[in-house]
């Protein structure tokens, strides 16, 4: 098992090169042949300097390996948000795990439709014994839970066909930290993928919903710019013990 803080490996990379939403910076980490690329974006870039405005999050992360193997599997993701956000549920739908137990994503979809905050899609590659490697993927589906201690909750809902079918439920809960820039912490505890021979190559996401009260729109998440730009930092965890970390920027102005 291998333990391995990368920082003299990390690069990153103005995502304005790459034409991608012209709003987010990309990092990419690279040890022993295993790449974990990452991309995160908050839009809109124009956000009031005082209180705040609804935005969309989204993130992109990519784990492969160079010489094509399979990469060791997705344990955990630990994301601390810019503290200039919030997040707003009052008057959203929830729905439960219990609405949501046993369905595909189009049935979970419509069970709970009033409490979706997000949505994206998650890839692996599985490796059986003696069967040659194939690649597998499931929507996500981010549904605002009840709150647990008076925090914000989320489960994310995915759907696997190999080796059998069955429905993934991953509990999330927004924590409140100080941390210097950051305000909000999410860990998520990834479950096994096809009975423990898949590992995660792609996990893509976009949480972010508007709606109206008392006349007026407001956002499951909100946020004020502040110094030109918004922060998420990231630790990802594989099951081989190696960890990840990195800070993403998504820059913004005063306007809206």
């Amino acid at each position: 098992m291998r333990k391995t803080l990368l920082r003299t490996h990390l690069v990153v990379i103005p995502l304005a090169l790459l034409a991608l939403c012209g709003s987010a910076y990309a990092l990419q980490v690279q040890l022993d042949g295993i790449v974990v690329s990452a991309t995160a974006t908050i839009s809109p870039r124009a956000l009031p300097a005082s209180g705040e405005a609804p935005v969309t999050v989204g993130s992109v992360t990519r784990i492969n390996s160079n010489d094509g193997s399979t990469p060791p599997a997705l344990k955990q993701i630990v994301f601390q948000f810019d503290k200039h956000g919030s997040i707003d549920t009052k008057g959203l739908p929830v729905c439960t795990a219990a609405k949501l137990a046993d369905t595909t994503p189009a049935q979970a979809r419509q069970r709970c439709k009033g409490a979706i905050v997000g949505e994206g899609v998650g890839k692996a590659e599985v490796t059986m014994p003696g069967r040659t490697p194939i690649g597998i993927s499931s929507p996500l589906t981010f549904f605002n839970a009840p709150p647990s201690g008076g925090r914000p909750t989320l489960i994310a809902h995915a759907y696997e066909t190999v080796p059998t079918a069955q429905t993934i439920l991953v509990p999330i809960v927004v924590e409140r930290v100080k941390n210097g820039r950051y305000g909000y912490q999410v860990k998520i505890e990834l479950p096994e993928i096809a009975g423990g021979f898949g590992a995660a190559t792609l996990a893509k996401a976009t949480v972010g919903k508007t709606w109206k009260r008392g006349g007026r729109t407001v956002g499951y998440t909100s946020a004020s710019c502040q110094g030109g730009r918004l922060q998420v930092h990231g630790v990802i965890t594989l099951a081989d013990g190696s960890f990840f970390p990195g800070t993403l920027t998504s820059p913004c102005h005063v306007g809206g």
